[in-house]
């Protein structure tokens, strides 16, 4: 029997620990890889354009399915293109297994023909980071990288020479037991009492909620009835939290909304649940803060805090709420829901309603009638820029969709190579990426790969010919727009000419008709969306002492463009409200 290469173990290993693809470009150093996953009826390679696909493909495998990702490149620039889609996995504590192949193991250190260094480019963006420099460091080194991926949420990457992949390996894949879940952790006896004592002791309480109460809903709903609580939430806490929640009170950030911002600065006691919220400057200096968080680095790094809690949001709220006194009072609680009502009435209706003679199309009418067509269990991938707050204010969580982007490390076209791996992990469900133009043709390549694979995901392309949000930050700063416009092909025409469905819209009665027939065709659509450039320039109410940063004026551009459907949920929430 022939004798197993460490290429073949690396492949074993990745199989054992849940991996089913590998996202990449082939290239000399990866070719003893890659035949070994042609080899193996477990595992396959999916062909992108550019690394940079691979690896955003990856990371949203891992935060849709749970489990570990896998992308890899070439030696020198093939991997050197991973950097940028390993970078937001990594601050998405998405589990992904990064294969940095490198030049023949002789010739490192001589300034060899694409020769870099990837065991120190990757570091910052990892969690473990090591080259393979000798057959039998395989595979006990990929165990760890894999175990630390999965264990800590984030990026491990291995550095293997093609020559030393190529090589027998000295003995078989001991077969060892892999970490392919993480635990649940529990906050010791004392810090939960001492949470008990600062919740009992306050008489106003809010919470906000961050992409760490995944899975917890039901919990945190529990806990802010007991203490009467009005949740806010952040961008990434959105799709867990807003959904069936009679307290919810808006989104707090540079696209908040409704009266989470109050609602933080009026209580006694904020609760951050499971939220690495970034922007300190919305958080309140004058009030009792206490923070839940998984893990402990996040811990108070964005505000004081009161008191620190190390746990899983969903198990310290298990344990927490029985030990509370159940609060009596809803005053608080119900001023904010009104003031919450009242904050998205005068905005809901504008951009989405008597629009059918604008041309060209509001952007805010776009997204609400896609979410209004899209299915209910929905994948949505969300290019960064203005893409962000069409999603934040018009797309409807339900618990069983799904709304992904760059959100932390922000970075422009993830849209479409996200979709490429939401999408491979299921082809029945329906994945959609709402794309900007800027974002989209600058991985626009990677169209090809839709249909190549034939993959069904369908998008919808903010056609406005602009970097927007780049233009609005020059706006607000008091700068004239420069180098912010796009000279762009018809999309649609592009999207046939590669192989897949393409309509062009440019009136609004154009729109419903051609999302249902994208949304319904088989296989890979683009519906280019001509829409208004200027939907979000400053408002003529805007003062000049108000214009003084850009939080201010984004929150109230934003506002004045409408919420989406988010209002009917306020007013539904005021019926909760006890009458005297």
């Amino acid at each position: 029997m022939a004798k197993q290469t460490v290429a073949e173990q690396f492949v074993e290993v990745l199989v054992r620990a849940g991996v089913e693809r590998i996202y990449g470009v082939v290239g000399d150093s990866l070719n003893p890889v890659v035949d070994a996953v042609r080899r193996h009826r477990d595992l396959s390679w999916v062909q992108v354009r550019h690394e940079e696909t691979a690896a955003f493909a990856a990371g949203a495998e891992a935060q849709i399915g749970g489990g570990l990702g896998a992308c890899a490149g070439s030696c020198g620039p093939g991997n050197l293109h991973l950097i940028n889609g390993l970078y937001d996995a990594h601050r998405s504590m998405a589990p992904v297994l990064a294969l940095a192949s490198h030049i023949p193991s002789s010739e490192i250190g001589t300034g060899y023909f694409q020769e870099t260094h990837p065991e120190q480019l990757f570091r910052e963006c990892s969690h473990y980071c090591e080259l393979v420099s000798s057959a039998g460091q395989m595979p006990r080194v990929l165990q760890t990288a894999v175990q630390h991926a999965v264990g800590r949420g984030g990026v491990a990457v291995i550095a293997l020479p093609g020559d030393v992949a190529a090589q027998p390996a000295p003995q078989p894949a001991s077969r060892h037991a892999l970490v392919t879940r993480r635990p649940l952790v529990r906050p010791g006896e004392a810090d939960l009492d001492a949470l008990a004592e600062l919740v009992d002791a306050a008489g106003k309480v809010t919470l906000f909620c961050g992409s760490g109460t995944e899975g917890a809903h039901s919990e945190v709903m529990a806990f802010a009835a007991r203490v009467k609580a009005p949740v806010g939430h952040a961008l990434r806490g959105k799709e867990f939290i807003q959904y069936d929640n009679p307290y919810d009170v808006g989104m707090s950030g540079l696209l908040g909304y409704g009266a989470a911002y109050e609602a933080m600065h009026g209580c006694d006691l904020l609760i951050l649940l499971g939220t690495d919220f970034p922007y300190n400057a919305f958080l309140p200096d004058d009030v009792r803060i206490a923070q839940v968080d998984v893990r402990p680095e996040h811990l108070g790094r964005r505000s004081r805090l009161d008191l620190a809690v190390w746990g899983d949001v969903g198990e310290t709220l298990r344990c927490l709420t029985p030990r509370l006194k159940e609060k009596t009072s809803r005053r608080f609680l119900d001023t904010m829901l009104k003031k919450h009502a009242q904050a998205l009435e005068g905005v809901v209706g504008a951009y989405t309603r008597k629009v059918e003679r604008h041309v060209p199309l509001h952007p805010e009418y776009v997204a609400a009638v896609l979410d209004e067509e899209a299915a209910d269990d929905a994948v949505f991938t969300v290019d960064t820029g203005m893409c962000n707050v069409w999603a934040a204010r018009y797309l409807t969580p339900n618990g069983r969709r799904r709304v992904i982007g760059s959100f932390t490390h922000g970075s422009m076209a993830n849209a479409l190579p996200q979709a490429i791996g939401a999408q491979f992990l299921d082809r029945r469900r329906q994945v959609v990426a709402m794309s900007g133009d800027g974002g989209f043709s600058m991985l626009m390549g990677d169209f090809l790969t839709l249909v190549q694979y034939d993959l069904p995901v369908k998008v919808v392309l903010f056609d406005n010919s602009s970097l927007g949000m780049v233009e609005l930050e020059m706006l607000v700063a008091g700068l004239p727009a420069f180098g912010t416009t796009n000279c762009n092909p018809d999309f649609a025409a592009v999207a046939e000419a590669c192989g897949a469905f393409g309509v062009r819209v440019e009136k609004p009665k154009q729109l419903r008709g051609a999302l249902r027939a994208a949304l319904k065709h088989r296989g890979p659509a683009l519906v280019d969306v001509v829409t208004d450039p200027n939907a979000l320039s400053i408002p003529p109410k805007i003062t000049g002492e108000q214009v003084s940063g850009f939080a201010l004026s984004m929150g109230r551009m934003v506002l004045d463009g409408g919420v989406g459907r988010m209002v009917q949920l306020a007013r539904a929430n005021l019926r909760n409200i006890p009458r005297p």
